[in-house]
């Protein structure tokens, strides 16, 4: 478990339990019963952690997925890759430090990954503009998995923003329009591309670096088309209906997988990523192993189609006979 003091308030019981462990084996005189008393406790934290994670609702989701010590795209670049060689600038503008891309070694596969970074530090954060991308980012973004597919490297995307940044700036340098030339350019690309939402997956700024043939989700991250805040603004008028917001809006792995708007969930350590770096970035890279290895198989025009046909088929709608109304 992470020795952080920083606590979601669901969390109490198993911090009040960790502290009971703590001091308990801070004793030097470890009678037998002494030693029964913590393999108890042991077992009982086992189980209040895993009946809590377990029963997550959607806001408290969200707070998981934004918890400070969960691991950030530097951390599994470190941890799941090899030789990582940063890539910079876009070429127009300048080089946007909220999206990171660069060259690596996913163990014999050569890759491009890419990915939001929000930094640890407060100076980092604001750096990065806490994960949110400006226009430049996403059209360095472009620009390599274009170099990728010239080379064909399959191509690694790693989802971790609240939205992309709502400056005046980054609107007039054309936000949208990026966001969706970059969602038009990865649909087109004909080399394999993976996609994983490992913390926050918010609005267009997750779409921008989000169309793959293969789009997973951590299990305590979320996914959703504007913030929980952001829709209780638009609704109510005010970010106090948050956590009614996230109910309606559908955004936990599970519920995403069972639309179909996800195709895979890849299960956290016991207690979420932040407890366990090396254990999540060590299910990430089976994960993206595997899968790479499922479509590397493929030939380029069938891995397009099938790009083409899983976006196409995500969502549902009704359609209804429109009765005329009679002309008076």
């Amino acid at each position: 478990m992470s020795n952080t003091e920083f606590r979601l308030p669901f969390e109490q019981p198993i911090f009040e339990l960790q502290d009971q462990i703590n001091m308990l084996e801070a004793n030097e005189n470890k009678t037998p019963e002494l030693r029964e008393r913590i393999r108890g406790l042991r077992k009982q934290l086992t189980e209040t952690t895993k009946s809590i994670y377990n029963h997550l609702d959607p806001w408290e989701t969200v707070k998981v997925a934004r918890h400070q010590d969960r691991p950030k795209f530097t951390d599994y670049v470190d941890l799941v890759f090899d030789e990582f060689v940063e890539l910079h600038g876009d070429k127009f503008f300048g080089d946007d430090r909220a999206l990171r891309t660069g060259f690596a070694k996913l163990d014999e596969h050569k890759v491009l990954v890419v990915g939001h970074e929000k930094g640890k530090t407060l100076k980092q954060r604001n750096e990065c503009y806490f994960g949110c991308a400006h226009p430049e980012g996403y059209r360095k973004a472009m620009e390599k998995m274009r170099l990728a597919a010239k080379f064909g490297l399959p191509i690694i995307s790693l989802i971790d923003t609240p939205g992309a940044y709502p400056g005046i700036g980054a609107e007039e340098r054309g936000q949208a329009q990026v966001i969706a030339q970059s969602m038009l350019a990865m649909s087109q690309l004909n080399t394999p591309i993976i996609c994983v939402v490992i913390g926050e997956g918010g609005s267009g700024g997750a779409l921008g670096i989000g169309v793959g043939d293969r789009v997973a989700i951590l299990q305590h991250a979320y996914y959703s088309v504007i913030s929980p805040e952001g829709c209780a603004g638009i609704l109510w008028k005010s970010h106090d209906h948050a956590e009614k917001a996230a109910q309606a809006l559908r955004i936990t792995a599970k519920q995403l997988h069972e639309m179909g708007a996800v195709d895979d969930v890849i299960e956290e350590p016991l207690g979420g990523a932040h407890r366990d770096h090396h254990q999540t970035a060590g299910r990430l890279k089976m994960y993206l192993l595997k899968t790479l290895r499922e479509l590397l198989k493929l030939p380029p025009d069938e891995l397009l189609a099938g790009r083409y046909e899983k976006f196409r088929s995500i969502g549902h709608f009704l359609e209804a006979e429109v009765t005329p109304v009679a002309s008076s």
